[in-house]
């Protein structure tokens, strides 16, 4: 299931005995928890029929004896089990399917090794559950053929918390701030999505902080990003654009001096940059394909003042210019996470390949 519709049980109240709650992406699995965590409290006093464990730490049996101890005072139990995939052996690729059957056949020591599995106690649990507890257990990864993937796979109790795709991360930005009551552009929304973007804490901290800027019922506009989640103002990466369409080595690397914040590693001024690049990409598609530059600006989400400046710059770049600066974007987004070079440098480095293309 998804995390959203693990969330609509949590607040209809009809709880499963077991969820597997996987996938690396910490905020929508801290989300799905704490709504399972509430809604299994509901009806009792609040922490007196819950408990906690993290995988290795606690035996298998102090788990399993915590989900069938009987509540007290209340409808259920909540029990919570982090770090699942510690329990995996790094060299052991999981259950390939015959699961029992291969336990049953298997002789002395390796297959009373696997009987005592801890990932195939918990698979032993799910089929008959305790109906008065609530048992969470997460985990980042597990491989796909293990029996208690497998079991949660065909009981329809796994949750998938994967990463967002960049596609659907606009799409998850408007709905949150929604949510908070701030409606926002699409085109502000892609924007965000490229700078804040790809973990979800980081995103929705961004959309509170600008919230809480702007002001109840108000948009989220670009102005805010800028004064809000990075120094540079969108005007400013137009400014370092434009210089790079130009040839002017000295005019982007000023810009660039002017813009750089090292409190976040000059990974949202990229984004800033990227975001723009993408603009201009899907401009000059638009303007191949036959369409008007109004056209070509609507699709693209440039605002109607810079849309003379961006078909300008587009004419001045070589053929194949703008795929040339994705793919340098793309190393250098890689280089400011893996480098140990300063971020300035390496974003001087890009531009300097880039004014070169």
């Amino acid at each position: 299931m998804t995390p959203d519709q693990a969330l609509k049980e949590a607040a209809s109240g009809a709880l499963r005995p077991v969820y597997l709650v996987l996938g690396e992406e910490r905020w929508l699995v801290d989300r799905v928890v704490n709504a399972l965590r509430e809604a299994a409290a509901k009806g009792g006093i609040a922490g007196f029929n819950e408990d906690k464990f993290l995988a290795g730490d606690a035996s298998i049996e102090s788990i399993l004896g915590a989900a069938r101890m009987l509540p007290m005072m209340a409808p259920r139990r909540f029990v919570l089990v982090r770090g699942v995939e510690r329990w995996e052996k790094k060299d052991d690729g999981g259950d390939e399917g015959g699961g029992e059957e291969e336990r049953a056949g298997a002789g002395g020591k390796r297959g009373a090794s696997r009987q005592a599995s801890p990932l195939d106690a918990l698979a032993e649990y799910a089929k008959a559950p305790s109906p008065s507890a609530v048992l969470v257990l997460v985990a980042t990864k597990l491989h796909a053929q293990r029996r208690v993937v497998t079991s949660a796979k065909k009981g329809d109790f796994l949750v998938a918390c994967e990463p967002l795709s960049r596609r659907a991360l606009p799409g998850f930005i408007t709905s949150i701030a929604r949510e908070k009551g701030n409606p926002i552009a699409s085109d502000v929304a892609d924007q965000l999505a490229e700078i804040a973007g790809p973990e979800l804490g980081y995103v929705v901290d961004a959309i509170e902080r600008l919230s809480l800027y702007v002001g109840p019922k108000q948009p989220i506009t670009e102005d805010a990003i800028a004064q809000v989640v990075i120094r540079v103002r969108q005007s400013t990466v137009w400014e370092l654009i434009d210089a790079l369409g130009r040839r002017r080595l000295d005019r982007a690397l000023a810009a660039l001096a002017d813009a750089y914040d090292p409190r976040d590693g000059g990974l949202r001024l990229l984004g800033a940059v990227s975001w723009s690049v993408r603009q201009m990409v899907k401009f000059e598609s638009a303007l191949a394909a036959g369409a008007s530059q109004a056209e070509a600006a609507q699709r693209a989400g440039v605002s109607p003042y810079k849309v003379n400046d961006v078909a300008q710059t587009i004419r001045g770049l070589p053929r194949g210019a703008l795929a040339g600066w994705m793919r340098v974007l793309a190393e250098t987004d890689l280089a400011l996470k893996s480098s140990r070079r300063p971020a300035q440098a390496v974003l001087e480095t890009m531009l300097i390949e880039m004014c070169s293309r």
